[in-house]
């Protein structure tokens, strides 16, 4: 009573499902749905009835053989359609095939009489129904379509991108409960020679749940959106599927023992068992069998042999994860040797179009480890139609090159802007069967092109570091030659005073103080420029600026500059700012010709303590102070640098502070520093 309750509530949940799915727009594959759950539901009826009536067990088991024989049709086509783009010209030829040997499995089942199917002697009792011969190869047959079916909607999971795979994946749990609870049933048929019927109920239930994900995925969840397959997916079920080829052989040999005496049977299995566990793995394995399995793929169910989103992404992927020149030349190599089937490569490169061509880095062996004359006719002929060059054919055309007979297979050439900066040599085919095609062409110069910018982005990254380090060293050697004019300045000034007052005791003494600063700075600035680095960070400590002023014009021993201001104080560093102090000081007496007066006043009144250094000289435009006068190596003097006022600017700004100039020509400048 509980299986014919459990098979109408079966019918009555099929049945509103059908409804439901026909009132909306029946698809092709709502359709294939719909044929393959009734399918299994006359498999589920049929075999209720030969339960309750075992007298006429033959005769239900007509129909319910022919039932079970359209499961892998009907099974396969829903499989194939679900989820996938629409249209017949989207299921290639063999998949074809395999649906056209799935429509033939109800022809034993019309042909042969149903006892030499199956026998029963005692099915009242026992529900077991007997296999012969011909009944065993039959759920042989079905449980292999099966396979393929469940393989199908494994793929089409995996294959769906992750957004999608939310909307499909409860349809799939419905439709594989039905799928897989028949291989588990037909199973048997392999393992016993038999069938246990009494499984009936546990089927009508599992059909239930079925119908339940089935309609909850559809009406909550949406239709399947329309994929097409990658190889890479395509590839990786032909694994699952030998995979289950082997279990189905091991089964199978099994049977086979049956003839060998008790004793030997499980030695022999367990032997046999291991040994193609081990065939199994290395075929697997082997880089010549799945390069073999994608070219078959290719052939016979894409148009494309490559999915080039995933290569495009894991080749720049492998760049952006090497670090340093080397690792992005065995990522560049690598992934050709892979991607093409090679088992070495090799990278040759000239720096200079009249240099010879010199190998720079090889993966895995490098049959050719001699230089290349530009005027090769090979590199002629890279360079000039960004060809793919098949030596095979260069030998047979019969081209004077020595890459010809040097074992090498093809030369795929780099360029940049038209300009052959190098080429790629590929050697040693993995399958020698595998023929390229205008596919691995276009694949190949794609990845040249991205190839040869990585590589050059490099190299100019490279230069352009050792560029920088010597722009570093000439800027910091600029500032530090600057620093020893002023000084240089100072001390001529000195000199020229020491004519009229080196009798005077209080010049002396002045001067032999600024012998010592001046001294002082000349070691710094020795030091300085033996290390050639800038000043690494600011030594700030409250200084007094008058202090700082007259330090730093050695003091007072410059002739027409006065000074005004006390009391002022900020957190600086007391040598830059007598640094910037000097240079304004001596820019402004050069303005004045060193006879017109040159003022620096100090000013703490404000919120920002400033020195002013103010001179009656020949001024400065506006258009010259906008657009020149802080920029570096920009000078209106003769034998100046044109570093002075760029370098007072970096040191003030260093501190938080800020540069100010009012000029008018003819009349003069004032420079205000605010700190």
């Amino acid at each position: 009573m509980s299986h014919l309750l459990l098979v109408i509530a079966s019918l009555a949940v099929a049945l509103l499902l059908f409804a439901l799915l026909l009132r909306r727009r029946p698809t092709a594959t709502i359709i294939a749905l719909i044929v393959a759950l009734c399918v299994a539901l006359a498999v589920e009826i049929i075999d209720l009835l030969a339960l309750r009536d075992p007298a006429n067990l033959e005769s239900y088991k007509q129909w319910g053989l022919l039932a079970e024989s359209l499961l892998p049709f009907t099974w396969l086509l829903y499989t194939l359609k679900f989820g996938r783009l629409p249209g017949w010209r989207n299921i290639s030829w063999l998949q074809r095939g395999i649906l056209a040997a799935a429509a033939l499995m109800p022809l034993p089942v019309l042909l042969l009489p149903v006892g030499d199917i199956f026998y029963s002697p005692d099915f009242g009792d026992e529900l077991l129904l007997f296999l012969g011969n011909p009944g065993y190869y039959f759920f042989i047959g079905i449980l292999l379509f099966l396979i393929v079916a469940l393989v199908n909607l494994e793929v089409t999971l995996m294959g769906s991108p992750r957004p999608e795979r939310w909307k499909i994946k409860y349809e799939i749990i419905g439709v594989g409960l039905v799928i897989a609870f028949f291989i588990v049933y037909y199973s048997q048929s392999l393992l016993y020679r038999s069938i246990d019927m009494s499984l009936a109920p546990a089927r009508a239930i599992l059909f239930i749940a079925a119908v339940g994900f089935i309609a909850y995925s559809r009406f909550r969840r949406g239709d399947a959106p329309g994929l097409r397959l990658s190889p890479h997916m395509a590839y990786r079920s032909v694994v699952v599927f030998i995979i289950g080829l082997y279990f189905l052989g091991i089964a199978l040999l099994g049977e086979g023992l049956r003839y060998f005496g008790e004793s030997s049977q499980r030695n022999f299995f367990t032997a046999v068992a291991l040994i193609g566990s081990v065939i199994v793995l290395a075929v697997l394995l082997s880089e010549k069998a799945r390069r073999k399995i994608r070219v078959f793929l290719h052939k016979h169910f894409y148009r494309a042999k490559f999915d080039y989103r995933q290569q495009w992404l894991d080749f720049n992927q492998r760049l952006s994860l090497a670090r340093g020149e080397r690792e992005q030349q065995q990522a560049v190599l690598g992934f050709y040797c892979e991607t093409f089937g090679f088992r070495g490569a090799s990278l040759f490169w000239s720096e200079d179009a009249e240099r010879p061509f010199e190998l720079v880095d090889f993966y895995e062996r490098g049959a050719w480890r001699s230089t290349l004359d530009p005027r090769d006719p090979l590199v002629e002929k890279m360079r000039q139609g960004d060809w793919i060059v098949d030596l095979a054919e260069m030998r047979d055309a019969q081209v004077a090159s020595p890459l010809v007979e040097s074992g090498l297979a093809y030369l795929v050439p780099l360029l940049s802007e038209q300009r052959l900066e190098g080429f790629i040599a590929l050697e040693g085919r993995i399958n020698p069967d595998e023929v390229l095609t205008y596919e691995d062409y276009d694949l190949m110069k794609v990845l040249a092109r991205q190839s040869t910018a990585a590589i050059l982005n490099l190299r100019l990254y490279r230069e352009l570091s050792a560029a920088r380090e010597m722009e570093l060293m000439g800027r910091v050697s600029a500032f530090v030659m600057h620093d020893l004019k002023n000084l240089v300045s100072n001390l001529s000034l000195v000199v020229d005073n020491a004519e009229n007052y080196l009798d005077d005791p209080e010049f002396q003494a002045d001067m032999l103080e600024t012998l010592r600063g001046t001294l002082g700075k000349m070691k710094g600035l020795i030091q300085h420029l033996r290390t050639l680095q800038e000043k690494p960070a600011l030594e700030r400590r409250r200084c007094n600026l008058r202090r700082v002023v007259d330090e730093a014009l050695g003091g007072q021993t410059l002739p027409n500059v006065t000074v005004s201001g006390n009391g002022a104080e900020a957190d600086i560093d007391a040598e830059e700012i007598q640094k910037v102090v000097l240079n304004l000081v001596l820019n402004a007496l050069e303005a004045g010709g060193h006879r017109k007066p040159v003022h620096v006043e100090i000013d703490g009144s404000g919120a920002q303590a400033c020195i002013r250094v103010r001179d009656e000289g020949c001024g400065m435009s506006e258009e010259f102070i906008r657009t020149r006068l802080f920029k570096p190596f920009e000078t209106t003097k003769k034998k100046g640098f044109g570093i002075g006022l760029y370098q007072c600017k970096h040191i003030v700004e260093a501190h938080g502070g800020r540069i100010e100039v009012q000029s008018e020509e003819g009349r003069g400048t004032e420079f205000t520093v605010a700190l």
